[in-house]
């Protein structure tokens, strides 16, 4: 049995969200080097501070400022810190009740050993340098053996205040395609489309899955399909996308394959967008080295009839 294929996978996107007033205060406070709670009816200041109380569920929006020194409630050491993180050395994840407040903010302390961070010891944030906005602004705690530090008392009214931020997700991950689609992927590098086929319902799906999605029985026949096949419904793309070095319209396509029970999708090229239809017989076109269709261009022949191709729609 041939080894089946693995590779590093990243997904990556930049989120983006507004801020409400108590947010949008603590954010830009943070810029400032000013830290800012939310005091509840009942007296609690919280830190990071919230728009709703979590006990009653009213509406809360009386700011008050609290120190920038606190003491750790609780802490874990990260001996092997990752990408992203506040530090690029072995730090403690620690959670802070800065002086002022009754609850405890989390966030990296600057420590040389795990032997040197301990609940209830004392400590003050390390502002960063350039700062936006963010609670990134906070570069880390540190330890602190002096006097606490006294709030200045500010209202959280600033000027030019932060009303968005932009969160930048990832996830990175070891990603397997299997059994069917290992050789369906090893036979596209030799220009070939390989599907199974089921032997319940007889459907050939490309790819393939290794199972029908049907009928829920092991696939194991391999089917050659195409490598003509038919457009069977297409979009018309008009915004760019980042880092894709294809120029806005075109076209792409549910394609499906000479043989195939199920339509895969590809791009549409060797005509003009507005000219791509239902039925259009299109064939692929390869790139040197290329392990996929670079597009798929019209073939000349006439358009498939609809009742050949409308159970794949």
């Amino acid at each position: 049995m041939p080894e089946v294929l693995k590779a590093p996978l990243v997904v990556e996107f930049p989120f983006t969200r507004s801020l409400g007033p108590v947010q949008s205060a603590f954010l830009t406070g943070l810029r400032e080097r000013v830290v800012l709670g939310v005091k509840t009816g009942d007296g609690r200041t919280l830190v990071p501070p919230v728009e709703y109380d979590p006990v009653t569920a009213d509406e809360i929006r009386d700011l008050v400022e609290v120190a920038p020194t606190g003491t750790v409630t609780t802490w874990a050491w990260n001996q092997e810190p990752r990408r992203g993180q506040p530090l690029d050395t072995p730090f403690a994840w620690v959670l802070v009740r800065l002086d002022g407040a009754d609850t405890a903010l989390l966030h990296a302390l600057d420590a040389p050993a795990p032997d040197a961070v301990h609940t209830g010891m004392r400590v003050r944030i390390r502002w960063a340098e350039e700062r936006t906005g963010a609670i990134t602004d906070i570069a880390c705690f540190e330890p602190y053996d002096g006097e606490a530090v006294e709030p200045g008392g500010h209202d959280g009214a600033f000027e030019d205040a932060v009303h968005g931020i932009v969160a930048h997700a990832r996830l990175d991950y070891t990603y397997s395609p299997g059994r069917a689609q290992t050789a369906y992927i090893n036979a596209l590098s030799s220009q070939r489309t390989f599907g199974e086929r089921c032997p319940s319902c007889r459907k050939v799906y490309v790819p393939p899955r290794g199972a029908c999605p049907t009928c829920g029985v092991a696939t194991s026949e391999q089917v050659e399909v195409g490598p003509a096949g038919t457009v069977t419904t297409f979009c018309i793309v008009n915004i760019k996308a980042k880092n894709l070095d294809i120029e806005v319209p075109y076209v792409y396509a549910h394609i499906a394959l000479d043989g195939a029970g199920l339509a895969l999708h590809g791009r549409i090229g060797g005509i003009p967008y507005d000219q791509v239809r239902m039925g259009l017989r299109v064939e692929p076109v390869w790139t040197e080295g290329a392990r996929y269709p670079d597009h798929y261009r019209p073939t000349g022949e006439p358009d498939a009839d609809y009742d050949m191709y409308k159970e794949l729609l």
